[in-house]
């Protein structure tokens, strides 16, 4: 007797469509520029790099801050072609999610679970680049740097923003950890922009201490 009355339920369920609020929508759109404009950058200096090898990008700035020795890594074709290809790829998607948003659009649930696993990939993936960057090359990129900054408010607000509006289901028990999450939402992109600061500062104390 109940079958009949959940098929139109799980049928409404899969029709609904999610939308955003303006600020999340802008944050995307201009995190997804700031990510655009830096893989551009690096693309352009990786073909000038495979155009001329001893071309020299003006990011090369000391030992510790070369985009020149990232460029050059293994690293930074971790999947047999340019990274910043997937950059520009990525930041465009997200540009153009954040644009839908802003003009009043509304995906559905499959759709936002994508821009997660989106998300997802790219802040494990920037993750990965940043250990590398720190213990393997040993060199920092800017504009390297610029797409880390990107990825962690993109990431973090992508799925408190599924959280909130029940895109991810979450336990009765866990609502009220949500609900403080929203609230100081500034704390864990804050928490992690200091962490980062600080890995650079003691990866590279020998160098920095030379400059004071």
């Amino acid at each position: 007797m109940t079958a009949p009355a959940t098929a139109p339920t799980a049928a409404a369920a899969a029709r609904r469509t999610y939308g955003a609020s303006r600020p999340f929508a802008l944050l995307l759109v201009i995190g997804g520029a700031l990510g655009l404009f830096a893989s551009t950058v690096l693309t352009l200096d990786k073909i000038r790099l495979l155009k001329d090898p001893s071309y020299v990008p003006n990011c090369n700035i000391n030992p510790i801050i070369s985009c020149g020795s990232i460029m050059r890594s293994d690293q930074a074709e971790a999947f047999g072609f340019p990274n910043s290809l997937l950059g520009l790829v990525g930041f465009a998607v997200v540009i153009a999610v954040g644009a839908g948003l802003l003009a009043g659009a509304a995906y559905r649930r499959w759709f936002w679970l994508g821009l997660q696993a989106g998300t997802v990939f790219g802040i494990g993936f920037v993750t990965w680049l940043m250990y590398q960057a720190l213990y393997r090359i040993g060199a920092l990129c800017p504009f390297c740097m610029v797409v880390w900054a990107a990825m962690i408010p993109l990431f973090w607000y992508t799925i408190l923003h599924n959280l909130r509006t029940g895109v991810i289901p979450v336990p009765r028990a866990l609502r009220p950890a949500v609900r403080e999450a929203a609230r100081y939402h500034w704390v864990v992109p804050a928490l992690w922009y200091a962490v980062i600061a600080l890995l650079i500062l003691n990866r590279f104390w020998y160098y920095w201490s030379t400059l004071l």
